[in-house]
């Protein structure tokens, strides 16, 4: 096994990755927990990402100042669930200006604390069409702004949306039970993700993640080819 430059050796390393996003990210239900269970004991991952969170109040309340504290090696960057109308002006931005110039000052903050940013596309919503299809919604906006942030910054890009939506179409409105959370009185939440669910998306990030950043290969559990 490898050490990062500047690490202390192979053996005492510690990579620290930070995930930062709202309540599809994190660990009650979102895909932290199987991003972590991805890696090995020499990767820290430490998930920040917040219950309806967006690109503006995870900064507004500080959050975003914790995850620069933490000294992250990465940082994995997802929004897009809590930006959209009707979510209220503490929270929702514009595509194509608040919610870019959020993304993109994420990226360069990161950079300039050290750390290497990821930007991460929102996982979809399990809402379907009668023909079987992911519904687009509000979210596709957000998400093609994240595309071309990468783009731009040339930031390596996990392809959640796109990796999401053909799972859950693969699975089809039934299948996607088994990933689906369910709420207090067991109904499904087509957003969130139930323990398979965090389990599944969460290891499909980390296997993109170690694709997109060779030097991760090392770490995983379960190394994938590129």
């Amino acid at each position: 096994m490898h050490a990062f430059r500047g690490l202390a050796p192979a053996q005492d390393a510690t990579v620290r990755i930070v995930l930062v996003g709202d309540s599809t990210v994190n660990d009650e239900g979102g895909w932290g927990p199987g991003f972590r269970a991805s890696f090995g004991p020499q990767v820290e991952v430490v998930n920040l990402a917040k219950n309806g969170r967006s690109s503006k109040s995870f900064r507004d309340e500080g959050v975003w100042a914790q995850a620069m504290a933490a000294k992250p090696k990465y940082v994995l960057i997802q929004f897009g669930h809590n930006e959209v109308p009707g979510k209220g002006p503490a929270r929702e931005t514009d595509p194509q200006t608040t919610y870019r110039e959020n993304m993109t000052r994420y990226v360069d903050e990161a950079r300039a604390a050290g750390a290497q940013a990821v930007l991460v596309t929102s996982i979809v919503r399990r809402n379907f069409t009668p023909d079987g299809k992911i519904r687009v919604d509000s979210l596709a906006a957000y998400v093609a702004v994240v595309r071309e942030v990468a783009a731009e910054k040339q930031a390596p890009l996990i392809e959640l949306y796109s990796l999401t939506l053909a799972q859950a179409e693969k699975l089809g409105p039934d299948g996607c039970a088994d990933i689906d959370g369910r709420d207090k009185d067991g109904k499904r939440d087509h957003t969130h993700l139930g323990p398979k669910g965090r389990q599944e998306i969460g290891a499909m990030a980390a296997h993109e993640l170690v694709r997109l950043i060779p030097a991760l290969r090392p770490y995983a559990v379960d190394p994938v080819n590129p």
